[in-house]
């Protein structure tokens, strides 16, 4: 697998992979393992990363990472299309979200953000790309992901914050993109 950290903000880590030999799923956790292991100063194989045990029918288990046996307490997020996976990693009480889509959408891609955009119907490609990536984002981050309808998160005019009205949250937006992938991470502050 081909992969690169990306520039996140303070306090989180992020990398694009790439591979069309692994699924998600393998891109994910060996994504996961090469984070956290940079994170803590590790070895990538000390690294073990396994999906949750399901609480509930309809529950999306979280990936956790363990090193010797102990787990650590870092939240990994993750979002993968087609060959691309992006994992973000931070403390367990930043909220984040992530999401990635390319950075040259099908036309499909493009009519589902269209129906459920604020954006005027005359923007193009690239705006809708970029006010979508954040909106889902937004989504991620704020926990209930398809819960939350897309129409309902609300985007500042420079497309660098977002909230959805019903929760007093507002997240950062940050721009990860690497070409030909557009990467979008939404945080929130931890505690103070």
């Amino acid at each position: 697998m081909d992969s690169e950290e990306l520039s996140a903000p303070a306090g989180i880590a992020a990398a694009l992979g790439v591979s069309d030999r692994l699924d998600h799923h393998e891109r994910k956790r060996l994504l996961a393992s090469e984070v956290i292991a940079a994170l803590l100063g590790a070895e990538p194989r000390d690294v073990r990363v396994i999906r949750e045990a399901p609480a509930q029918f309809g529950y999306h288990p979280r990936l956790l990472a363990t090193v010797a046996g102990e787990e650590v307490p870092l939240s990994i997020h993750t979002c993968s299309r087609g060959p691309a996976t992006v994992v973000a990693v931070a403390d367990t009480v930043i909220p984040l979200g992530v999401d990635l889509h390319a950075a040259n959408p099908t036309a499909a891609d493009l009519e589902e953000m269209r129906r459920h955009s604020h954006l005027f119907p005359d923007a193009d490609a690239a705006q809708l790309l970029a006010h979508w990536t954040r909106v889902t984002a937004v989504r991620h981050a704020d926990g209930r992901g398809s819960r939350v309808q897309p129409e309902h998160v609300r985007l500042d005019e420079h497309l660098s914050r977002g909230w959805v009205p019903d929760r007093p949250v507002h997240y950062s937006l940050a721009d990860l993109s690497r070409d030909p992938w557009t990467v979008t991470l939404a945080y929130g502050a931890g505690p103070r």
